[in-house]
């Protein structure tokens, strides 16, 4: 390609982006259309765990990185994990299953979106990724601390051109209290409710 074929910046950014919302509506839509999305709820994960433990957790893992991708609820999991092994146990395995949720995530996004966000124009991007750049491993604890592993912080982190070990180490040291604080209140309100 000669420098004459090569878009501009800001059409390629955007290309990259819509690149990226297409994969996501296209998860989406096989996702919904194909009445998996109804098909994972906390019963049927719950069941999946009692009878198989190994795979139980492989198809659990495998469904929260699908499930990060089209928007599902993290709750779900979690409550899942929390019903069928415990507060600790059912952790434990959320924690498992979301750090191979987040990863997945992240390198699918940047596979079609590059560092897109990070070629974005003004001064507000430019203090978002100064302040992100300065310490990204402690910019991520903190959003995992307060966002958990919503999909589009995910997302976002992808596309800002971070490194994916301090996007991994940042989530490894934010999302355990938050995720353990969830865990703990799943089990109480099923002892409430007599779910055990």
């Amino acid at each position: 390609m000669n420098p004459v074929d090569t878009p501009p910046p800001a059409r390629r950014r955007w290309r990259r982006l819509a690149l990226v919302l297409a994969l996501l509506a296209l998860l989406w839509a096989v996702f919904h259309f194909t009445g998996l999305r109804d098909r994972i709820n906390p019963q049927t994960l719950r069941e999946g765990f009692a009878e198989h433990r190994f795979w139980g957790f492989a198809a659990f893992a495998a469904l929260f990185a699908l499930g990060n991708l089209v928007q599902l609820p993290g709750w779900i999991f979690l409550a899942s994990a929390v019903l069928a092994l415990g507060p600790l146990w059912g952790g434990l395995a959320t924690f498992s299953a979301a750090l191979i949720s987040c990863g997945a995530t992240f390198f699918v996004i940047r596979a079609f979106g590059a560092d897109a966000l990070r070629e974005l124009p003004g001064p507000l991007a430019r203090r978002l990724f100064a302040g992100l750049d300065a310490n990204p491993i402690r910019a991520v604890a903190l959003l995992r601390l307060v966002f958990q592993t919503i999909p589009p912080l995910n997302y976002a982190l992808a596309l800002s051109g971070l490194r994916f070990r301090d996007y991994m180490l940042g989530t490894l040291i934010g999302l355990p209290l938050p995720l353990f604080l969830y865990a703990t209140f799943f089990d109480t309100i099923a002892a409430w409710m007599g779910w055990h």
